[in-house]
């Protein structure tokens, strides 16, 4: 069995600050370090539920924060950036069983951590058909199309609801909470014990995860700047629809993702 684990920052034990998520920086060392025991926890539990290869993407930012070095032979690192629409989950194709995500965060638009944003800080929100749109669901989508189900996540408790939304199966584990500037977190030793659990048991009952997928996708950007609408607006096929909105409708989640990649 083939596992996909793709690991972010915003939704680790602990993270609470910008300046923990930036590498160099005096704080990043303690939350890379909760970066690799996670994303182990999860790698853990899914060779616990019986997979043989787990690929494991470091997904945030340079894509270069975590030590790989401990894991079980199982695991294959994805580090740096593929530079294609696949993005946070670089790599992934139809031989993969499941994709489980770790340290994913709230999305632009939400209040339930301090560092809620989508794919980068210079936007309002970014929705799909109405909805606004997490990393998670950007990704499970693209999954989805190649047949790949989500099967877990972990982060903090408003995505974790979000995820509910659009797939009660998945098996979540909420590490923390935000409170204005602030996170609720629970200890990184009980993290690691959920998050394996919750991680074996997604894998085992993958077979119930499905995420409907539309039959078009209208993707919308609220920028921070009105400039970058009026940029996007020369990309084939965007519409700017206010001084700060632009919309872009597709048939496939692979020709929204290659929008996406060039205009946000």
């Amino acid at each position: 069995m083939k596992v996909y684990i793709s690991v972010d920052v915003e939704g680790l034990t602990g993270s609470t600050s910008w300046e923990s998520t930036n590498l160099g920086n005096l704080e990043h060392g303690a939350v890379a370090e909760q970066m690799k025991r996670e994303a182990m926890a999860a790698a853990l539990g899914a060779i616990d539920a019986g997979a043989d290869e787990v690929y494991i993407k470091d997904a945030h930012d340079s894509g270069r924060n975590m030590d790989i070095t401990g894991f079980p032979k199982q695991c294959r690192f994805i580090r740096d950036w593929t530079n294609s629409p696949d993005s946070m989950i670089g790599g992934i194709d139809k031989s993969f069983d499941a994709v489980l995500f770790v340290g994913y965060h709230s999305p632009a638009g939400f209040d339930g951590n301090p560092l809620s944003h989508t794919m980068n800080r210079g936007n309002n929100y970014v929705k799909f058909n109405g909805e606004l749109c997490s990393e998670f669901l950007m990704h499970a989508f693209y999954a989805a199309e190649l047949g790949v189900p989500s099967v877990f996540l972990s982060g903090d408790r408003a995505l974790c609801s979000h995820v509910h939304h659009w797939d009660p199966q998945i098996r979540t584990v909420a590490v923390k909470e935000g409170l204005g500037e602030a996170t609720i977190s629970i200890t990184p030793e009980e993290a690691c014990e959920r998050i394996r659990q919750a991680a074996r048991e997604g894998v085992e009952n993958r077979a119930s995860c499905h995420i409907q997928l539309p039959e078009t996708l209208t993707m919308e950007i609220s920028f921070k700047d009105h400039y970058r609408a009026h940029r996007a607006s020369y990309y084939p096929g965007v519409k700017q629809t206010g001084p700060y909105t632009v919309e872009f409708t597709g048939h496939s989640v692979h020709e929204v993702a290659t929008a996406r990649m060039f205009i946000l």
